[in-house]
């Protein structure tokens, strides 16, 4: 199994992201799919959480993902034999691992710098324009300056076309979006940097301690489900908790 983690290695918090390897889904889910949505057989993609489970505390809350600004706090009062729809979860609990599934969507992974909250994001481009990342911090009991964030494997800046509507809607908030944005040869079609465009927001959020952000899952193709290259394809998972 192949995974990747932030650089907290100095905080008492766990991270990981997986990539596409080490599991036991077939084709085109292979192999270590952990998405139950996409068709794949459930009793692989349950055996593939397992083996994820592993190398987390506890078995990770996994939830609906909708595109949305919704936020899920996690308590003590949480009832994790519901299916919850959102796209990100917070939690202040320690050894509760938190997931979310991206298959070209950004993950962000946020956590104080004392490690007394975490939070984990699906940063699709619906959820960032409409305010998830504000939502998700607006939980943290902490200054933003406190807070760290880690972009995960995303979709890269020269693989993300999208329309002049989306354009507007990022630059119509900020005039600093502008920057995130290229022009193609195609009419009212440009190049959106996601990685970029998250930098943005948390940075006019007061979050600058910011890593992460240099893969592409589109190009690469032996590491990373995507998407936008495949269609039917797998998931990966992104998942932090406090020790």
């Amino acid at each position: 199994m192949h995974l990747l983690c932030a650089p907290w290695h100095h905080l008492n918090v766990g991270t990981l992201s997986t990539t596409r390897l080490g599991g036991v889904s077939s084709t085109p889910f292979d192999s270590l799919n952990l998405g139950l949505h996409v068709n794949d057989n459930t009793q692989h993609v349950l055996h593939n959480r397992d083996l994820v489970s592993k190398y987390l505390p506890a078995p990770a809350i996994w939830l609906n993902q909708i595109h949305s600004a919704k936020v899920i706090q996690v308590t003590t009062q949480f009832d994790s034999t519901l299916t919850h729809n959102g796209d990100a979860l917070y939690t202040q609990l320690s050894n509760q691992p938190l997931a979310i599934m991206t298959a070209d969507c950004l993950p962000i992974l946020l956590t104080s710098d004392c490690a007394s909250e975490v939070a984990a994001i699906h940063g699709g481009w619906r959820g960032l324009e409409q305010g998830i990342i504000a939502n998700t911090l607006s939980c943290f009991n902490c200054a933003p300056s406190k807070i760290l964030a880690w972009l995960g494997p995303a979709i890269g800046a020269k693989k993300f076309e999208v329309g002049h509507e989306v354009v507007e809607l990022f630059c119509n908030k900020h005039a600093q979006f502008n920057t995130a944005f290229k022009s193609t040869n195609k009419p009212a079609k440009y190049l959106a940097d996601i990685y970029q465009l998250a930098r943005i927001e948390l940075n006019l959020l007061g979050i600058t301690n910011v890593s992460g952000g240099e893969y592409c899952t589109v190009t690469d193709d032996s590491l990373f489900f995507s998407y936008r290259r495949e269609g039917n394809t797998g998931r990966m998972g992104s998942v932090i908790w406090r020790n």
